[in-house]
């Protein structure tokens, strides 16, 4: 035990171990729970233990996987770690790894891909098997051994709930400060048992401050010292910036016509430059007292908060720069009483999303012209990352708002196309598709209506002309005027791309 170990609670000091001991515990075959969503609260040691010892096991001749369940997506400790040496069978559910995503895509990792609002559920039906392990990284443990989280909680109460044995990482990189920053919610039930979740307010207090867990299942405790992976973000690019003025600029009209109040509706933004631009942009503009119902806190986020723009903000996961981290822990007592960090299932929970009314800004990789959206497959067929929780407050927000750039890989690829290659979200769950060009306001339209707006404001100049046509010429096919396409040439932006690198 270190001279200022976090570890309070003697029974569980007595499972001290080294990351190597603790990796040797999880068997092959293994289903394993892990921490992290983001890059932010996953475990630093076991994991790149883990992956010493399946490689020395494979050196052997043992065919050594597991399976990988987490929040969302970690980092290269992890799901890079483990990915390099072949150790995971399968994965669940959103990543963003390199390594991870080329294994998926060669057919050598599974992958399953789901909403993330329904992780914990499934889990608790069994729809995805027993799990055995949990490794937990955490802030510190109690006197009484209540676990107090770290940057993170994601699904962490669900696996420390449904494994059999549970690891965990007491991480001393993590600030002692964020205790009492969490709100974990002990009330989730399966049908028929389900009751109302208690919230009317992003910053109803509904939990626990702390994870619990019985002693008798923690087979081992590791500590360690180390920060999270999080990346700087880039300065927001003049894309950004006109993306992130279109925006604002409709969000002022929405409140002139009195259908947003002043300060807006909670805001949910996912994670990127693009996201950033558009909370800077909130930042500099004429809105206050603003509140955050969201996954992830990035940068602009805690720039709002420090500002005062933003009063407070919910969420499951801090995911920031090293300077913003920085900053968090310089001001830890400042941030504590503005932040509330809840579990993925209340974070994501589609009954909240809608009574809270929340304006959910989300990035994509396409949309067609009549508004449906593909966000994690690119030409149709390769995995890019994941639906994260895109779906759970796109379906389930009072606005729903999808942003990119008009086009991609310089100019080779228009994001506005006749049909996309893959759709995550339906046309019925989309009402705003906003990139650098413009703004399509889609509510009330019917689906001729909805691609002409589309076309008109969101299409790059160089692509707009060759939809306008493709949309003519399906018009004038007789084949059905509700929705009208083209078949045999729906897909062929994707497959001359295919063929001869641009679309």
């Amino acid at each position: 035990m270190t001279e200022a170990s976090r570890i309070h609670c003697s029974r569980l000091r007595e499972r001290l171990m080294s990351a190597g001991e603790a990796a040797a515990l999880i068997p092959s075959g293994a289903n394993v729970g892990m921490s992290g969503f983001t890059g932010a609260g996953y475990p630093k040691a076991v994991p790149q233990a883990l992956a010493a010892h399946i490689r020395e096991r494979r050196e052997r001749g043992e065919n050594y996987r597991i399976s990988v369940w987490t929040g969302a997506s970690t980092a290269p400790e992890l799901d890079g770690a483990l990915a390099e040496v072949d150790g995971i069978e399968m994965r669940l559910p959103y990543q963003s790894d390199p390594v991870c995503r080329q294994k998926i895509n060669e057919g050598r990792m599974s992958y399953i891909d789901i909403h993330l609002s329904h992780v914990a559920q499934h889990a608790w039906s069994g729809f995805f098997g027993e799990l055995d392990v949990a490794v937990i990284e955490v802030a510190g443990i109690t006197e009484d051994g209540k676990l107090i989280p770290s940057s993170s909680i994601g699904n962490n109460k669900t696996w420390i709930d449904q494994a059999d044995k549970v690891i965990l990482e007491v991480n001393h990189g993590q600030s002692a400060g964020l205790e009492g920053m969490h709100d974990v919610y002990y009330g989730t039930a399966l049908p028929p048992r389900r009751k109302p979740i208690e919230m009317t307010q992003p910053d109803d207090r509904i939990g626990e401050k702390y994870l619990l867990c019985p002693p008798e299942k923690i087979i081992a405790v590791v500590e360690t010292n180390a920060p999270d992976r999080c990346s700087r973000f880039s300065e927001p690019d003049e894309t950004s910036n006109a993306i992130a003025r279109h925006l604002l600029a409709f969000f002022e009209m929405e409140v002139e016509k009195k259908r947003l109040p002043e300060n807006l509706l909670p805001l949910q933004s996912g994670v990127g430059n693009i996201a950033n631009a558009v909370l800077a942009g909130l930042n500099e503009g004429p809105f206050s007292d603003l509140t955050a119902y969201t996954e992830v806190l990035q940068d602009g986020m805690l720039a709002m908060l420090r500002s005062g723009k933003l009063r407070m903000a919910s969420a499951t996961a801090l995911s920031l720069s090293p300077e913003a981290s920085k900053e968090l822990t310089d001001n830890i007592d400042f941030y504590r009483e503005r932040i509330l960090l809840r579990t993925q299932e209340i974070s994501n929970h589609p009954e909240v999303i809608r009574r809270l009314g929340i304006i959910a800004m989300n990035g994509m990789i396409e949309a067609d012209i009549y508004g449906n959206v593909n966000s994690t497959h690119l030409m149709g067929s390769r995995i890019m990352n994941g639906i994260g929780g895109s779906g759970d407050f796109a379906r389930n927000g009072y606005l729903s708002v999808f942003m990119t750039p008009s086009t991609a890989k310089g100019g080779a690829i228009s994001t506005i196309v006749p049909m996309v290659s893959h759709v995550d979200h339906t046309e019925h769950d989309v009402q705003i598709v906003v990139t650098e060009q413009g703004l399509a306001d889609l509510r009330g339209l019917a689906p001729r209506q909805r691609a002409l707006s589309i076309i008109e404001n969101c299409a790059h100049p160089d692509f707009r002309p060759r939809l306008r046509d493709y949309f003519k010429r399906a018009c004038a096919s007789g084949r059905g005027m509700h929705t009208p396409h083209l078949l045999g040439e729906a897909l062929s932006w994707h497959q001359r791309y295919e063929e001869t690198g641009q679309m």
